[in-house]
């Protein structure tokens, strides 16, 4: 398995875990079947703050995954939001936000791959200096329900994929079907990023870097694909390019 991409993927957290009921990580295994399914092998990395056991995570990895999960920190993209609207914000883990934090910077930094699905996708705006929709039914107005949990592994609307874009290229449509779960959004684009999906109702549902050089492979998407891959080819499409673009990176380091 010499040649084998290994993949940082990062987990959820639970406070209290089926084994002793203390906190646990928690992760669906879709995403590492994912990873299989186009050759590569999956590593969940524990949560840490320890940043130097980050940076030798990502060192002895060929590329990162973020992964899904409960909402972000608003003070990381917006100190002054109203109480109302920070009511909104549920399930805050702020182990995680900083963990993810240190992990794109070093992903960055080392130059790997990075695939950003669901919340990774919002954190990764807000780590490069973005804000996020904190509630999207609040803040959107006659927006879609993008809080479809109910039908998790089905495509519910299209997005529309700008031409010329890595996602465009990846799946080889400029409009495709994805599935929807999630109430929070990329709001004001990072600076080092460009949109290049979004829903009918305008909602971001792909990221991009605004120019090259940023990194060799980084790619934020706001559905689902691990959920469809298995049915859907181009969402299939999008592991296997990650999967292309981590290959080469083994025995480099």
């Amino acid at each position: 398995m010499k040649n084998v991409p290994l993949i940082l993927i990062t987990p959820s957290t639970q406070k209290k875990g089926e084994e002793f009921s203390d906190a646990s990580l928690s992760l669906s295994n879709r995403y590492a079947f994912a990873i299989t399914a186009v050759g590569g092998l999956p590593w969940v990395l524990p949560i840490t703050e320890t940043a130097s056991l980050v940076a030798e995570a990502v060192r002895r990895s060929d590329g990162v995954m973020l992964t899904g999960g409960d909402d972000v920190e608003p003070d990381l993209y917006d100190k002054a939001m109203p109480e109302s609207l920070r009511k909104k914000v549920l399930g805050i883990d702020r182990q995680r936000d900083l963990f993810e934090l240190i992990l794109i910077d070093e992903a960055l930094r080392q130059h790997k791959p990075l695939l950003a699905i669901c919340r990774g996708h919002q954190v990764l705006n807000v780590a490069l200096g973005g804000t996020l929709i904190a509630d999207i039914p609040t803040q959107v107005p006659g927006a879609l329900d993008h809080r479809r949990s109910d039908a998790k592994n089905e495509l519910v609307h299209d997005v529309i994929v700008a031409s010329g874009s890595l996602l465009a290229l990846i799946t080889g449509k400029e409009r495709f079907g994805t599935n929807t779960s999630h109430h929070q959004a990329a709001g004001k684009v990072a600076p080092p990023l460009r949109v290049t999906a979004t829903s009918e109702d305008g909602i971001i549902e792909g990221l991009e870097p605004a120019e090259p050089g940023l990194s060799p492979y980084l790619l934020g998407v706001q559905f689902h694909p691990e959920r469809l891959c298995d049915k859907h080819a181009e969402h299939l499409q999008i592991f296997r390019s990650f999967i292309a673009a981590s290959r080469p990176r083994r025995g480099k380091k």
